[in-house]
C-alpha cells in the first residue's frame, strides 16, 4: 500500500520505508490464511450458524485465536502498518467473545437470574438480612417513641415538604381523605412519590455505604425507618393506624423489602471487609461483591414492581381489608420465592 502511493506520485521511496512495507507484506502473507479461517468461523458464530462450521474448524478455533493474538502482539512490537493492526485487533476482539465470552444472552441470563440465581444470593446473606431487619424495626420504634414523647421530634424527622398537612394534631377528616383512592388522594400522592424516590436513593446509599464497614448503612436504615415511625404515629394517634398500614402495605411490603435487601447487601460487603476470615480481603471481597451485586440487581426489579403497585393497585383499591390482602399476598410471594426457589444448576464444562 505504501509502495503504491510512492509509485503513483512517481517518487522513489526511502529504503527504510520500502523495507518496512516488504516486511509487513511478508508477515501478512505468511499468516493470512489462518486469519481468514478464523474470521470465517467467528462470522458464522456471530450469525448464529454453527452448523455451517466443520468439526475440524470448530476444534481449531482456540488454536487459531491464540495464533492470531500472537500475530497481533508481534505486529505491535514491530510497528507494522496501521491497516494490519486495526484488522488484527478487531478480529482478536471478536474471537475472544466467541472463545471466552458469555455463553448465554440477555434473556438466558435473566431466566437464570430469576430462576434461582437471585434467591440463592439472598439466602447466602441471611445473617446480614436479620441484622438489617432488626435495625429497621428498631428505627421504626424509635421514631414512634420520640414523637410520642415530644411532638417536636416529628418536625426534625419529617421534612415540611413531605409532611404537608399530615402533622401531629391534624384534623382526622383531612388525614382520612389522604388515604383515599385516585379521586381523593392528591395529598398523600405527594407523600407516596416522595417515598418512592426517597427509597430508591436509600437503596443505592445503603449498598454504597456498606464499604465503610457497614456502619453508615445501619445509621441510614435507622434514620429512614424512624421517619416512617413518626408518620405512622400521626395516623395512629387519630385511630387510623390500621388504615395507614393498609395503604402503605400495598407497595410497602415490596418497597421496604428492597430497602431491607439493599441494606443487607451493603452490610454483607462491610462485614466481609472487616472479617475476611482466613482469606485475604481481596479474595473475600470477590465472592461478597458478586453476591451483593446479584441482590442489588434484584432490588431494582422490586422497586419497579413497587412503583406499579403504588401507581395502580393503591390508587384503584380503597378499602382497608383489600389493601391489607394485596400487601400480605406480595409479602408471601417474596418470602416464598426467596426461601423455596432452588439455586440454578451449574453447567458442566
Amino acid at each position: 500500500m505504501v509502495l503504491s502511493l510512492f509509485k503513483k506520485a512517481e517518487i522513489q521511496p526511502p529504503a527504510d520505508v520500502e523495507a518496512a512495507s516488504l516486511r509487513s507484506d511478508r508477515f501478512r502473507l505468511e499468516r493470512e490464511s489462518d486469519w481468514q479461517r478464523l474470521e470465517s468461523i467467528v462470522t458464522a458464530l456471530e450469525k448464529n450458524r454453527p452448523r455451517s462450521i466443520s468439526d475440524d474448524d470448530l476444534l481449531e478455533l482456540p488454536v487459531l485465536y491464540r495464533k492470531t493474538a500472537s500475530s497481533l502482539a508481534v505486529a505491535r512490537e514491530t510497528s507494522l502498518d496501521a491497516a494490519t493492526l486495526d484488522y488484527l485487533e478487531s478480529l482478536v476482539r471478536r474471537a475472544w467473545f466467541q472463545v471466552y465470552g458469555p455463553r448465554i444472552g440477555l434473556f438466558g441470563w435473566l431466566r437464570r437470574f430469576l430462576g434461582g440465581g437471585w434467591s440463592a444470593s439472598v439466602r447466602a446473606i441471611w445473617l446480614d438480612i436479620c441484622v438489617a431487619l432488626a435495625v429497621m424495626v428498631a428505627g421504626t420504634i424509635v421514631g414512634w417513641l420520640l414523637v410520642e414523647q415530644d411532638e417536636r421530634w416529628f418536625y426534625s424527622l419529617v421534612s415540611g415538604g413531605m409532611a404537608g398537612g399530615r402533622v401531629p394534631g391534624a384534623d382526622p377528616e383531612t388525614l382520612r381523605e389522604t388515604l383515599g383512592t385516585a379521586e381523593s388522594s392528591d395529598g398523600l400522592g405527594i407523600f407516596a412519590a416522595y417515598l418512592f424516590s426517597n427509597n430508591t436513593g436509600v437503596c443505592i446509599l445503603a449498598f454504597a455505604l456498606g464499604f465503610a464497614f457497614g456502619v453508615p448503612t445501619l445509621l441510614l436504615l435507622v434514620h429512614n425507618l424512624a421517619l416512617l415511625g413518626a408518620m405512622y404515629w400521626v395516623f395512629a394517634d387519630t385511630g387510623m393506624g390500621l388504615d395507614f398500614a393498609a395503604w402503605l402495605s400495598v407497595h410497602g411490603t415490596t418497597e421496604l423489602g428492597a430497602i431491607l435487601l439493599a441494606g443487607a447487601a451493603g452490610l454483607h460487603v462491610g462485614r466481609t471487609m472487616a472479617f475476611p476470615g482466613d482469606r485475604s480481603i481481596l479474595a473475600a471481597m470477590k465472592g461478597a461483591g458478586v453476591r451483593a451485586a446479584q441482590v442489588m440487581a434484584g432490588c431494582t426489579i422490586m422497586l419497579i414492581v413497587a412503583g406499579l403497585l403504588e401507581g395502580y393497585a393503591r390508587q384503584l383499591v380503597g378499602d382497608t381489608p383489600s389493601r391489607l390482602a394485596i400487601g400480605a399476598v406480595m409479602l408471601v410471594i417474596w418470602v416464598l420465592y426467596f426461601a423455596l426457589m432452588p439455586a440454578p444448576q451449574e453447567r458442566e464444562t
